[in-house]
């Protein structure tokens, strides 16, 4: 898992310590420490608390991250680190007295913890950060050998063998490694500091290990530093890269507001925690008091940095609209950040508060090293769950886009909110996918490049087309009466897979529509959804704008012809023949929709007011003669695309409900209240009526 494998280069500073001893021909090993009895003389029932301040200890340290794995006991080991050099597995640390720790006396714990030595005095790899926890107190060490001793559940599991070959197995050249570079003092306050700020500073240094990955590595792939002070404290802290990820700079990042809303919640209005700081904020950060999140965060911000905070706007409403990227429809880049990414970025690169993450101020784009914008990119994405926001939302892998591609895109995304970070070339991302070899989507249906448009004799025309699309409320207020665009049932601009996609659709035209009664256009086709599913006016089929659509459409085609099984086309299927049950309905509505349409219907705005998702019933919603007041075309529709972010699954983690949840929840909204279509008296002039019309 990723907490393991970030720590990998841990490890890495044994190996390359062992390596070092074993290429000089060395065989010596520092002997163990002698043993002092510190014996914390429990007193059984009489250290409950004791025992509950241990178990918030062990929440600081995040034992529970290393040593359970996915399904397994809490604390019985068995999950799996990879390394270049082999599989390695974290150990059993209940009081099992067989596989476990319960024969050990509490001197042997506190020797592990702080020297990295075991009851039989072999050496632990340093992935157990005990460099860090042997700036722990003695009372703190001793409430955590309370829990871990009498407040876990002893599970008989017995330790897995590492996979390491030699001569990294050889565990004797971490003593030497020791010897030079680990410091076991315990944390000594700053008596020039606040209470606040010694919290702090001990919480980051000791228990939350922080530095293991934020601090850069020596020669010997030690910690440079272990905390602010000496002739390498100005490097405590201020980043790495680790396993094709940044581990930031944390010095001075953020306010320390800002900073205990990560910390708790995995979010805040700057950046989204990702790779293994999603895996500690949902085992541990999180469940810290606020008085030390607050302490760890006041501390971090009192460290120095060369690094320029950003300027964030106030998230405050009533602010003026962000600008948006000159160059977002005019280069490949720009098209392919509108296709595949503004959907939840936006084209401003704001994000969606609490939802997805903005780009603008965001440290992921403006580090100098792209590794964690790239290893997204390429890997995808998952939010935290935490107690404060428990939904998790996904981004999938890109993967399926070649490097080229990606490069242009993310290469934008850097020119337009990364500050001075210069481009991502397609040498970094073909190397990242070398590293971390990415699955890829096996889809069959070809998706339509935008930027391609470029390439076009009639580019500007066929841009123009794209964006009426994307953007039809904006540049045609005067024909659209709601806050629909086309692409809210067209998504990524008519270019996903049973997300109606326009894929050989202009191909089918003139054809006959029994709601209508006679033969239709692809002009009449798309006036129809300007006069329902927008609830606005006919645009004139001689106007610009028309022409640009249909030319969109016909770009569109891809050689396609009437007939043609278009792979993708449409938006599937769902069971007619299951009975609506609109009160369940109601509940998968809040438990699914409404953190981006609103508890009650009404879409979602930013802070300028601006339109983000629209709204799904009321006044500036669709009327009733859109098939989607449709109870099950718009369940098709729901099945098939709704809710975005579900899942890993490319391009927008769509779709995911059963058909039952999907007719549902479609009965629910589609049969809350809407605006009336005038002209209904005029549909389905030759019967056949669907059973689910509205009228």
């Amino acid at each position: 898992m990723e907490a393991m494998a970030i720590r990998t280069r841990t490890i890495l500073a044994s190996i390359g310590a062992l390596a070092v001893v074993v290429a000089g021909g060395l065989a010596w090993m520092a002997a163990p420490p002698a043993l002092e009895d510190k014996s914390p003389g429990f007193t059984g029932a009489a250290d409950l608390a004791l025992i509950e301040r241990g178990s918030y200890i062990a929440r600081l340290g995040d034992c529970v991250a290393c040593h359970t794995e996915e399904g397994g006991a809490e604390m019985a080991g068995g999950r799996a680190l990879e390394t270049p050099f082999g599989i390695m597995r974290a150990t059993n640390i209940t009081p099992d007295p067989k596989t476990g720790i319960g024969d050990w006396s509490f001197a042997e714990f506190d020797r592990a913890m702080r020297k990295g030595i075991a009851k039989d005095n072999h050496h632990l790899y340093p992935a157990m950060p005990y460099p860090s926890y042997a700036r722990m107190t003695d009372e703190d060490m001793t409430a955590l050998w309370a829990y871990m001793s009498q407040g876990v559940q002893p599970v008989e599991k017995a330790n897995m063998p590492n996979g390491i070959g030699f001569p990294f197995n050889q565990r004797w050249g971490i003593g030497l490694w020791n010897a030079v570079f680990l410091q076991d003092e315990q944390f000594t306050p700053d008596p020039a500091q606040s209470d606040e700020w010694n919290r702090g500073a001990y919480l980051v240094q000791g228990p939350g290990h922080c530095g293991a990955c934020h601090t850069p590595r020596g020669i010997g792939f030690q910690e440079v530093a272990m905390d602010e002070t000496g002739r390498a404290g100005d490097r405590f802290l201020a980043g790495s890269v680790v396993e094709e990820w940044n581990a930031v700079n944390i010095r001075n990042l953020w306010t320390p507001d800002h900073m205990v809303q990560l910390l708790r919640t995995g979010q805040n209005n700057v950046s989204s925690a990702v790779g293994a700081m999603a895996d500690v904020i949902e085992h541990s950060t999180q469940y810290f008091t606020d008085e030390d999140l607050m302490a760890m965060a006041v501390y971090m911000d009192s460290l120095p940095t060369d690094d320029v905070r950003p300027d964030l706007p106030p998230p405050e409403p009533g602010r003026d609209p962000a600008p948006v990227p000159e160059t977002l429809f005019t280069t490949a880049g720009g098209l392919g950040y509108a296709q595949f990414c503004a959907d939840c970025h936006r084209n401003d690169g704001q994000g969606v508060p609490g939802v997805f993450p903005p780009l603008s101020g965001n440290h992921v784009l403006s580090a100098e090293d792209p590794a964690t914008l790239t290893h997204i990119t390429l890997t995808g994405w998952k939010s935290v769950a935490t107690d404060a926001r428990p939904r998790s939302f996904y981004m999938p892998s890109f993967a399926r886009l070649t490097d080229a591609e990606l490069a242009e895109i993310l290469t934008f995304v850097r020119q337009s909110w990364g500050g001075s970070a210069p481009a991502v070339t397609e040498k970094q991302l073909a190397q990242a996918r070398r590293k971390l070899d990415p699955a890829i989507d096996s889809s069959t249906f070809q998706t339509p490049r935008i930027a391609a448009l470029l390439d076009e004799p009639n580019a500007d025309q066929l841009v123009m087309g794209m964006r009426l699309n994307a953007q039809t409320r904006d540049l045609l207020p005067d024909n659209v009466g709601n806050d629909m665009n086309c692409a809210s049932c067209h998504l990524n601009a008519g270019t996903v897979a049973e997300g109606s996609p326009y894929t050989g659709v202009i191909a089918f035209f003139p054809a006959p529509q029994a709601r209508a009664g006679r033969e239709v256009t692809m002009e009449d086709r798309i006036n129809g959804c300007f006069r329902r599913s927008m609830n606005g006016t006919a645009l004139d089929e001689t106007s610009e704008e028309m022409k640009a659509m249909v030319a969109y459409f016909d770009w569109m085609r891809n050689e396609h012809v009437a007939g043609d099984d278009v792979p993708g086309r449409g938006i599937g299927s769902v069971d007619t023949s299951l009975t609506p049950d609109p009160e369940r309905g109601k509940e998968i509505y809040a438990r699914q929709c409404a953190v981006c349409h609103g508890d009650d219907g009404e879409g979602i705005r930013d802070a300028a007011g601006q339109v983000i998702y629209p709204a799904l019933w009321g006044d500036r919603s669709f009327n009733i003669g859109a098939g989607m007041a449709r109870t099950y075309k718009a369940a098709t529709f729901v099945k098939q695309n709704m809710p975005v972010a579900l899942h890993d699954n490319f391009p927008l983690g769509q779709g995911g409900l059963s058909d039952q949840d999907a007719v549902d929840v479609a009965e629910y909204f589609t049969h809350m209240p809407r605006p009336d279509f005038p002209d209904k008296v005029h549909d389905w002039p030759d019967g056949n009526k669907p059973k689910d019309a509205r009228y």
